[in-house]
């Protein structure tokens, strides 16, 4: 068993952030940061919420992507991942290897707010989660 810090944001796949953004920022009300590229990733995400319920919006760069083609399945936003905070993402993602839990990224990556790394979601009945290490959030972030 691995200890998961709290919930750092749930994200939504979108074919592009301007289209839904309007409706997080301007509808339910809720902050927007700045759009971040991530050229390693192919994708496009912006934050929007607060320390307390944070949503990424995730637009695909690329068709040919993980996220481009979850996407164009599915051809409208949709729930894609959820995120927890975990103290010594390596150490944690050696772990739950030696447990035999899939995983995508045997190594941390660096994602928009700090060192993250995934688990397949076979390992987690058909949910992508995402871990981000504490050490590596960015100053904001709780």
């Amino acid at each position: 068993m691995i200890e998961l810090g709290p919930l750092h944001h749930v994200a939504v796949a979108v074919p592009r952030i301007e289209d839904a953004l309007p409706f997080y920022r301007d509808t339910l009300g809720l902050a927007a940061g700045h759009v971040t590229e991530l050229p390693d990733q192919r994708v496009r995400v912006v934050f929007v919420g607060d320390d307390r319920r944070r949503i990424e919006l995730v637009q695909p760069l690329d068709p040919d992507t993980g996220v481009g083609r979850f996407v164009a399945e599915r051809g409208r936003p949709t729930l894609h991942h959820i995120c927890y905070v975990v103290d010594d993402l390596q150490g944690t993602l050696a772990r739950l290897e030696r447990q035999g839990v899939e995983l995508i990224d045997r190594a941390p990556r660096h994602g928009a707010e700090g060192d993250v790394a995934f688990l397949h979601p076979r390992a987690a009945a058909g949910v992508l989660i995402e871990l981000i290490d504490r050490a590596t959030l960015s100053a904001s972030i709780p």
